[in-house]
């Protein structure tokens, strides 16, 4: 066991901790003031439910055991027998720190969903999709690509920090999400502005600050690969803020302040997945193509496809996560990470993208088919969408008899 491997995994739990209140704010900031609150109290209320059902159970479906490499069992029930000897993940971490770290992940990844359905989805009937999604799509696919004997894992399949478990399994299961809803009240005769963009750049601000733990403490110990996932996170992050100004700046004739934060954020997106397999000077092409791809996504999913995906939740997180696991098959090298059994096709192998071609796939089947199950039985027991008159009041209201602004007293319609 190594203190300062524990101190620095224990610090990026915390920063990971973080990243799920800044999504409140980039979410909050988009959204209408009519629905700030409910689209704040989504993510922070969702925080409660993920850390509960981890501790209970989550985290021995997704890492004790392994049946079939599709799930665990339930050896580690509420934590037990998970103290602070060293366990099956990292001879150098306590149990307990690599459990903390990865219940993190557990609780952002729930809340990327919430993006898709703002305006429109009770508030009840979120709180038991998410808690029946927990069981059908995240815990089976982080014991498929991260647990023991997992099934991805074994094929060769890599995943550094998420973007199969993280990103596209909430960007998939967003876009179901959506389309199970239906478009918001107006959606094709009215503007949705952005209500504050402060909020948005704090918000997009603290998901860059948190990522550095992200991505770094994936690696499971202060050496060099974490510093190396660090650099090629910031490289990338970087290069997909500016490529997105670029677009705005060919497209609108001037720069945004928002098309800047989601341009940094979806430069984090893409290198999740590849942030300790590629190497550093690939990360400048991975983000700066990670922008044109989902701005295109984007719009065509919103205006070819007409669908609601009210916050780009698979815009940003699944087209974003999908290119992600590809880059990683052209540009990781085993020198970098021996994780990876072959290099990637940019080097001459096809093995590794192949690999992450069937990981993605599987990934997306997995939320699709998980998310359908759950909203099938959710919507049985509760409507999972709010009545037209209760979607123009706003949702703070109706759902949680709040206000964020009570001196505003302006339409907003």
């Amino acid at each position: 066991m190594d203190t300062g491997n524990t101190g620095f995994v224990l610090i990026c739990a915390a920063f990971v901790l973080f990243m799920t209140p800044g999504l409140a704010f980039f979410y909050g900031g988009l959204v209408r003031r009519k629905n700030v609150v409910n689209t704040m109290m989504a993510c922070i209320s969702l925080m409660g439910l993920a850390v509960v059902l981890w501790v209970l159970i989550g985290y021995s479906l997704s890492f004790g055991g392994n049946h079939a490499g599709i799930i665990g069992d339930f050896r580690w029930f509420a934590f037990q027998n998970i103290g602070m000897d060293v366990g099956p993940y990292s001879d150098s971490l306590p149990h307990m720190a690599f459990a903390a770290f990865q219940m993190m992940f557990a609780i952002i990844t729930a809340c990327l969903i919430t993006g898709a359905v703002v305006g429109r989805m009770r508030f009840g009937a979120l709180f038991a999709f998410t808690t029946l999604w927990f069981f059908v799509v995240y815990y089976p696919l982080a014991h498929m690509v991260w647990g023991e004997g997992g099934f991805l894992s074994s094929i060769g399949s890599v995943d550094f920090a998420g973007g199969n478990v993280v990103h596209i399994s909430s960007g998939v299961s967003a876009l179901v999400l959506a389309i199970l809803l239906g478009r918001r009240r107006g959606y094709e005769q009215t503007s949705y502005r952005v209500h504050n963009i402060p909020f948005v750049v704090l918000g997009a601000s603290i998901l860059w600050f948190g990522w550095c733990g992200f991505n770094a403490g994936s690696a499971l110990a202060a050496d060099g690969l974490a510093a190396h996932a660090l650099i090629t996170t910031m490289v990338s992050s970087g290069s997909a803020m500016l490529s997105w100004m670029l677009i705005d700046r060919l497209k609108e004739g001037k720069p945004t302040l928002v098309g800047a934060s989601t341009g940094l954020v979806i430069g984090l997106v893409a290198i999740t997945p590849g942030a300790g397999f590629v190497p550093v000077w690939s990360s400048f092409i991975i983000g700066a193509l990670v922008s044109p791809i989902c701005y295109f996504g984007v719009n065509f999913v919103k205006h070819k496809l007409k669908i609601d995906d009210a916050l780009d939740a698979f815009g940003c997180h699944g087209i974003g996560g999908v290119w992600g696991g590809i880059a990683t098959g052209l540009f990781a090298q085993s020198s970098i990470n021996p994780v990876a059994q072959w290099d990637g096709l940019f080097f001459g192998d096809v093995h590794l993208f192949l690999a992450q071609l069937v990981g993605i796939v599987v990934s997306i089947a997995i939320a699709v088919v998980g998310t359908l199950i759950c909203a099938g039985i959710v919507r049985i027991f509760i409507p999972l969408r709010v009545s037209s008159k209760e979607e123009l009041i706003g949702l703070d209201r109706c759902e949680h008899g709040e206000n964020a602004y009570p001196s505003f007293n302006g339409l907003d319609n």
